[in-house]
């Protein structure tokens, strides 16, 4: 039996939150622009978070806080792939899995491929450990993107020593093919690279695109990978820091092992409560609850933008809550995000910042109500006259 969709909070409750999203602009301000949804917690992760304010557990996070073991079983129960838990280590976020590993994996000045329009975050970490950004756009085939391979190859070829990957890619949304990861980890292989993977919209992979965790994509994955990810963007938990660094071999494994322990520290006890909870069996059903509300509104927006902006470029996301929107037909410049914010009075992500291929772009997160997308595209939409 299907489940109704998840159900937005009203506005007048979100904005008594204090999070980026609801502080960063005013009330007159639809904000759209970072990865926090509106919707309630999973029931689990608030009874959980509850009960430990109840009996004040606030603590220090604990040797063995249990992570490693719900997470392999959640993977297997969504991805049919049940990781070693003794494989799995634990730190504050994603992006401080990536660094961390990255500085492990690469020396100062070494290159390192970054696959944009991507994550703006991705460029910051690739300097924080030392390296140097070497881009390789993705390929827009007219009807989806996906990995240029031979760019990749031909970057590893001439002494790139790793691929920071985005699986499934934010902003576009792309779930990228078990195909095109296979030759991924087998270019790694043969080049003697290393490939991390940021999996953190993994979750919400929309039907029929099926989801292929990297480590599990090839044999030579497993030798070459290093996947990090968290419940945060699923289940709206950044401000609890927790994520998962995932091995698939002793010697990645070994590599993880020798990071500084205070990797592991960084990551909050509330962090931990919440990602557990997050990947327990119980928090199963709100999930689908969540993906069924995520694929009407991707749909909607589709709809929206038709009678509102339709010379838009926009194409429904495999993945996520995230949308990339290319207004450029409009002529509101580079960035357009400043101008829309200004004028329509919605905050939107600023698509130059993903990379040069963001210009004209915006990123719209979907993750609200219908009502507020329909309020947020009918007011841009007035812009276009």
């Amino acid at each position: 039996m299907s489940l109704p969709p998840l159900t937005a909070l009203p506005l007048e409750l979100l904005r008594q939150r204090s999070s980026t999203k609801w502080r960063s602009y005013g009330d007159d301000v639809i904000p759209m622009f970072v990865a926090e949804t509106d919707f309630p917690l999973a029931p689990a992760i608030t009874s959980a978070l509850a009960r430990a304010v109840e009996i004040g557990d606030t603590g220090y996070t604990p040797p063995r806080p249990g992570i490693d073991v719900d997470f392999a079983a959640y993977a297997d129960r969504l991805w049919g792939w049940r990781p070693d838990p003794s494989r799995i280590r634990w730190t504050g976020d994603v992006m401080m899995g990536v660094v961390e590993v990255l500085r492990a994996v690469t020396s100062p000045g070494d290159r390192v491929v970054v696959t944009p329009p991507v994550y703006p975050p991705f460029y910051d970490t690739v300097e924080e450990a030392g390296a140097v950004v070497e881009r390789v756009p993705l390929r827009d085939t007219g009807e989806r993107w996906e990995l240029d391979l031979d760019g990749i190859a031909a970057a590893l070829a001439s002494g790139a020593r790793a691929v920071l990957l985005c699986n499934p890619h934010n902003p576009t949304g792309t779930v990228h093919t078990r195909e095109s990861l296979a030759e991924l980890a087998r270019l790694a292989a043969r080049y003697g690279a290393s490939v991390v993977s940021d999996e953190i919209h993994a979750p919400l992979t929309h039907a029929p695109a099926v989801f292929t965790p990297f480590l599990d994509a090839a044999p030579e994955a497993a030798a070459v990978g290093y996947a990090v990810t968290s419940a945060s963007k699923t289940y709206n938990l950044a401000g609890l820091k927790c994520a998962v660094i995932v091995t698939g071999s002793d010697e990645t494994a070994a590599v993880v092992r020798s990071l500084p322990w205070e990797v592991e520290w960084r990551a909050g006890l509330f962090g931990v409560i919440a990602n557990r909870a997050a990947f327990s069996a119980e928090s199963d059903s709100w999930l689908a609850q969540l993906l069924a509300a995520l694929d009407d509104n991707r749909r909607l927006l589709s709809e929206l933008l038709a009678e509102h902006l339709p010379l838009a470029r926009y194409r429904i996301p495999d993945a996520g809550f995230l949308a990339w929107v290319d207004v450029s037909a409009y002529g509101w410049g580079d960035n357009p995000a400043p101008f829309v914010r200004r004028e329509a009075k919605v905050a939107l992500h600023h698509g130059p910042l993903f990379g040069v291929e963001g210009v004209g772009h915006v990123r719209i997160n979907i993750g609200c109500a219908p009502e507020v997308l329909r309020e947020a595209i009918a007011r841009i939409g007035a812009l276009a006259g």
